[in-house]
């Protein structure tokens, strides 16, 4: 009597003899499984593996490469901004707002008409499509360079981490994403740090304060619908800055005339300092950047990333800050707050951009139903 084991090899059954008295050879069964996967399949599943490797690749560079260029803008504006608002004492943020804009709407609508970007045209539902963007741009804006113009720029950059926290919950209620511990361990610390140094601001200025919690607010909601509109109200990225900028201009010019800024913009002593004109004109320039900058880093990221991607370069702001404007008042306990909520950003910074390798152990195992798992 025969005492038979079997084994399955790429689809083929192969049935064993145990030698007895009555035989001693070995007795192979070729049992070919429909279900089982060739090695045609198999080398097909191989290679959309390599291909799906080489577009992880890609899309990691992209979600690096766009938050660099955010937070390099972002760094560069709030420096340009306050040089303008502060060093050469320009009275008007709102007007410097609405210079912005008209940036965006000229390099837009210049760029389409060459054909280098495109972007849909105008129509009766277009507003509808991207509200509240519009608002929540132009609100942004404005009270961000209120704050800046308000606040030294290290506490500035340290009340700004509030938005962190205000992303995140929007996040989670608006988009159902869920951050990890990791991450919101590094945001509480960032407000903690933040609280701490706000204790004992030493330049305290209620304005500055109200101003900056207001673009906190803003920020969040920004993050949080552009990443919402780039999905659903299929105009693009060029489209929401454009039309952003369109909507709002008049709204800004309006403001800008009854608060009396228009007429004391209008007799600024420097507008023949051609230095300020270079800033001036760099900073509305730089508004276009920084709103290009920003949809990029949401749409390859997250609201939560762009958002603390521009607190992060805070960290530069931070330091550079204590020498430029000449507004900032030292004392250790907001020094302290300040460096906190600096390394937190840190923390959360490896977080987000550790990159998580396949294991190399991970094998394509064929099933009797020619599946890879």
């Amino acid at each position: 009597m025969l005492r038979t084991s079997s084994h399955k090899i790429s689809g083929l059954k192969i049935m064993e003899t145990k030698p007895n008295s009555r035989s001693d050879g070995i007795i192979v069964e070729m049992n070919v499984n429909t279900h089982s996967i060739s090695n045609k399949d198999g080398n097909m599943v191989v290679n959309s593996r390599e291909r799906h490797q080489t577009e992880d690749v890609s899309s990691y560079f992209k979600k690096i490469a766009t938050a660099l260029f955010y937070g390099l803008s972002s760094f560069m504006i709030t420096v340009v901004n306050k040089t303008v608002l502060t060093s050469f004492r320009f009275p008007s943020f709102l007007f410097l707002s609405l210079g912005q804009l008209a940036a965006s709407i000229v390099v837009l609508g210049v760029a389409k008409h060459l054909k280098i970007v495109s972007f849909s045209s105008l129509q009766n539902n277009t507003f509808g499509k991207i509200f509240p963007l519009p608002v929540i741009f132009l609100g942004n804006m404005m009270f961000g360079l209120g704050g800046t113009k308000a606040l030294s720029l290290p506490m500035f950059a340290a009340l700004r981490r509030f938005s962190i926290l205000m992303t995140m919950l929007l996040e989670l209620k608006i988009l159902s994403v869920r951050p990890s511990v990791a991450i919101q361990i590094s945001v509480y610390g960032m407000i903690g740090g933040a609280l701490l140094a706000a204790s004992d601001d030493l330049s305290f200025n209620m304005e500055g304060y109200t101003y900056v919690m207001i673009t906190n607010v803003l920020t969040a909601a920004n993050g949080v619908f552009v990443k919402k509109k780039l999905q659903t109200a299929e105009i693009g990225k060029y489209g929401l800055m454009f039309y952003n900028s369109l909507f709002m201009f008049m709204p800004a010019l309006m403001i800008t005339y009854c608060t009396g800024d228009l007429h004391e913009t209008l007799a600024y002593e420097d507008w023949r300092n051609p230095y300020f004109i270079i800033q001036f004109l760099l900073s509305c320039f730089m508004g276009f950047i920084l709103s290009y900058s920003t949809i990029l880093c949401t749409q390859f990221n997250s609201a939560l990333t762009t958002t603390i991607v521009g607190c992060l370069k805070n960290i530069c702001v931070t330091y550079l800050g204590m020498f430029i404007g000449g507004d900032y008042v030292f004392s250790w306990l907001n020094c302290v707050g300040i460096n906190v909520s600096v390394f937190a950003s840190l923390l959360y910074t490896y977080v987000t951009f550790r990159r998580k390798q396949t294991s190399d152990k991970e094998l394509l195992i064929p099933t009797t139903r020619g599946e890879a798992v």
